[in-house]
């Protein structure tokens, strides 16, 4: 792939850095439950942000910026293994649902549309009179 992508002129090595540049944070967040210690996790966070630093892709820098705002979030993630992710995914969905049912009067029925959404795995045993 790397042989290809470089033969592609420009846009080849900017579609290189940027998937290496991903490889390397991919690498970083792989880290979460592998009992890294302060120095391994350190190496491959300078790692990921140098390379970011050092390439001429403002998307690529724009990353490295965002990563760094967010490194204390990430680095609990790291050292727990444990995120919020499911929540929000679900907050997202919720906010989507009631979007899509702003029209709906009757409050218990977008309560258990909402609902029927997010409990996928229950959908078929889920009762008006359990909400």
């Amino acid at each position: 792939m790397w042989n290809t992508l470089l033969g592609e002129g420009t846009i080849g090595q900017t579609l290189l850095t940027a998937w290496i540049a991903k490889e390397n944070l991919r690498n970083l967040l792989a880290l979460a439950r592998t009992g890294a210690g302060r120095h391994q996790v350190g190496h491959a966070r300078w790692k990921f942000l140098t390379w970011c630093a050092d390439s001429d892709i403002p998307e690529v820098r724009q990353l490295a910026v965002t990563v760094d705002r967010w490194w204390a979030e990430i680095a609990a993630f790291i050292d727990t293994g444990h995120s919020n992710a499911k929540s929000e995914g679900i907050n997202r969905v919720i906010k989507l649902v009631a979007r899509n049912a702003f029209g709906l009067r009757n409050a218990d029925n977008q309560r258990l549309r909402t609902r029927c959404v997010t409990t996928r795995r229950a959908r078929g045993h889920l009762r008006t009179a359990q909400l």
